[in-house]
């Protein structure tokens, strides 16, 4: 592998392996995650019909401006994201984490979920 691709890339790359086997139905749908070097995303999406039901980020109103790691920042954004997809009345989803290691803010948001009740 060349030294010149950039790891943004690799995780790309990551990202379309892990999307072969993946996907959201309206039964269970897709948490995506995202994650940029100061905020973290997350998104419930409806793969069939292409729309996403839920999304939540940590620049949200209730969230920005508190001065929190970004462990803790994933992990809130997580609980916030479980809370509204089970508002809409969905309580499992299939986990796509985007390429990016389940380690750290990825698996932080995930225990977020996990902890507001959201299955997967």
């Amino acid at each position: 592998m060349s030294k010149n691709v950039s790891r943004n890339v690799l995780r790309q790359r990551r990202h379309a392996r892990i999307r072969k086997k993946v996907s959201g139905t309206a039964e269970f749908p897709r948490l995506a995650v995202f994650r940029s070097s100061r905020h973290v995303y997350a998104q419930v999406i409806d793969d069939q019909v292409g729309h996403t039901l839920v999304a939540a980020s940590s620049l949200e109103k209730e969230l920005r401006g508190q001065e929190i790691s970004p462990i803790e920042m994933a992990k809130r954004v997580g609980q916030l994201c479980a809370k509204r997809a089970q508002e809409k009345g969905i309580t499992s989803v299939v986990f796509d984490r985007g390429g990016y290691q389940f380690h750290g803010r990825v698996a932080a948001l995930a225990e977020g979920a996990r902890e507001q009740g959201l299955e997967f």
